[in-house]
């Protein structure tokens, strides 16, 4: 049974009117007004912005240290209007950082808060889960802490046959299986604790952690100018690397107050949507292989898609899988010469992907073994979507229209012709069908930024802004702003100290929620829809990790 959440009530035009008597004073991010709060009226505050000020998505949730104190910062949205905003800052003392839990207002900062106690070792009262996320329970000490000894050992523990579930809502006649850890096609290195009745699901408990590689860390100690653009290809390679470093660039670009010229932000509209379609034709291929084996066709055609946007791709970057091609006030070069010959690679795609696009809907979104397959499993509501910060095709395929494309608009999306994709079923197979459909909406938007640019007067085609060599931001300046990636909405936050490098880099992949939703899914299922529903989330394991 899928967790029930409150619906909000209509939004009020001050979100912080309701909890003005919480409030112990408001400060000022960029991106948002911002309140500081109690450490022990978080659920009420929190339950209140929800209910009361429509504030329903809880996009991110950082923690961090500074020298007097802990802080986690849970950054609120509203799925209606992603550009009402709310940070809500709650300081914990330093000799012993305890908060109140989120968890019950927003069931998606259940791993959020477990990772922050992971990391830096806040505890959260009333917490349903509180032990590590990303790390063995065995780990001693918490990374993130200034204080930590990075030279201590570390010994691992081999605890055999571990039951998930060890109350009443699990009989002693149910069967633990381990489902993995391996590495299920192209999604990466996962770890499902499955509890079964027979063939049904009874639990399952997703284990990360497997393909942690402190990309946090290592932009934390990288200049903003230059060093840190290269590391967002590598938190998701399915082909969506350009939209990755979109992701940091409009972060660092609202940060620094830098100007990003008209022309190059087509060029990067048009990149964006290339790299989206990399990211669903893999998609496509690869769940194809998982539920029905369908390599001969399937498979094979969206390996044939992906591979002439990759030439387009690399014709551009010089690269085809970690493109390193945006800069901060724009990109690194112009489009290839000769240009004509360039643009014809891009028509000839677009004029094909439509007939493309028909053979993937005879062969796979008709095929009855495969609607077998996913009509009707994996079934995830809209409601429970959002409460566990659910974006991208997994929440319009339960018929969430949020798209930051055109609700938060930045690039050059809102001056072009193009629809928001949704599916209300909520099922395997709608997922399915936004992400071919939104391939037909990445295509309309590309052959649109193709027609600009070929008439673009070449006198006027900056594709960069003047940018200092180094940028310092101003001290304790903060700022959270996203992107619609492939999978979903990308967000980073940003705390500067008036250095060249980050404070604090946090990074909000959108696989991390969704593989947080499968227990809900996946429970009461059959344990062959298990593997359905985990390949219709699309999950870049490095994209959870990070």
């Amino acid at each position: 049974m899928s967790q029930s959440v409150a619906t909000p009530a209509r939004a009020t035009p001050d979100p912080v009117e309701p909890i003005r008597e919480h409030v112990v004073r408001e400060e000022t991010h960029e991106n948002a007004p911002a309140v500081v709060v109690r450490a022990d009226e978080v659920q009420q505050v929190l339950s209140t912005l929800r209910t009361e000020a429509g504030l329903d998505h809880c996009a991110c949730v950082t923690a961090q240290e500074y020298a007097d104190r802990f802080e986690t910062v849970y950054h609120l949205r509203s799925y209606d209007d992603p550009t009402r905003e709310l940070s809500v800052v709650v300081p914990t003392a330093r000799d012993d950082p305890r908060s109140e839990s989120a968890a019950a207002a927003y069931p998606t900062a259940e791993w959020h808060e477990r990772e922050a106690y992971d990391l830096l070792g806040i505890t959260y009262d009333d917490h349903p889960d509180l032990r590590r996320l990303l790390l063995p329970e065995t780990w001693q000490g918490h990374p993130l802490r200034r204080a930590y000894d990075q030279s201590q050992p570390q010994i691992v523990t081999f605890r055999e046959h571990q039951k998930l579930l060890e109350d009443e809502r699990v009989g002693p006649d149910t069967m633990h299986l381990n489902v993995g850890p391996h590495h299920p096609s192209t999604h990466g290195v996962l770890h499902l604790n499955v509890e079964l009745d027979g063939e049904t699901v009874a639990a399952v408990d997703p284990d990360i952690g497997y393909i942690h590689r402190c990309e946090e860390q290592m932009c934390q100690s990288k200049t903003y100018r230059h060093q840190i653009m290269p590391y967002p290809d590598r938190w998701d390679w399915s082909g969506a690397g350009l939209l990755n470093e979109w992701a940091y660039a409009r972060t660092a670009e609202d940060l620094c107050d830098i100007d990003v010229p008209e022309y190059a932000q087509v060029v990067r509209t048009m990149c964006g949507e290339l790299s989206r379609v990399l990211s669903h034709m893999l998609a496509i291929a690869t769940y194809a292989l998982d539920v029905i084996g369908e390599f001969t066709a399937v498979f094979q055609w969206g390996i044939r898609d992906r591979e002439r946007v990759q030439e387009i791709l690399e014709d551009l970057t010089g690269q085809r899988l970690m493109f390193n091609y945006f800069r901060l006030g724009g990109v690194a070069w112009d489009l290839p010469e000769p240009r004509a010959a360039f643009f014809e690679k891009i028509h000839a795609l677009v004029d094909d992907m439509p007939g493309h696009l028909a053979e993937y809907h005879d062969m796979l979104t008709s095929n009855e073994f495969f609607q077998l397959r996913t009509v009707d499993t994996g079934h995830l509501p809209a409601e429970t979507a959002k409460a566990y910060g659910c974006t991208g095709p997994v929440a319009r395929g339960s018929g969430v229209d949020y798209d930051l494309r055109r609700d938060d608009p930045y690039g050059y999306y809102d001056e072009l012709d193009w629809s928001v994709v949704t599916e209300d079923e909520g099922d395997n197979f709608a997922r399915v069908l936004v992400r071919l459909r939104e391939v037909e909406e990445s295509m309309k938007i590309v052959e649109q930024c193709a027609d600009l640019l070929e008439q673009w007067p070449e006198s006027d085609r900056e594709i960069q802004a003047n940018v200092p060599r180094t940028l310092r931001p101003e001290p304790d300046t903060e700022i959270y702003r996203s992107v619609e990636s492939a999978k979903g909405e990308l967000g980073i936050y940003i705390r500067s100290d008036g250095t060249d490098t980050p404070a604090r880099f946090k990074i909000r992949g959108p696989s991390f929620s969704h593989v947080q939703t499968l227990p809900e899914m996946a429970r009461g299922e059959y344990v062959a829809d298990l593997v359905a529903t985990l390949g219709s989330l699309d999950p870049i394991m490095g994209d959870v990790d990070r």
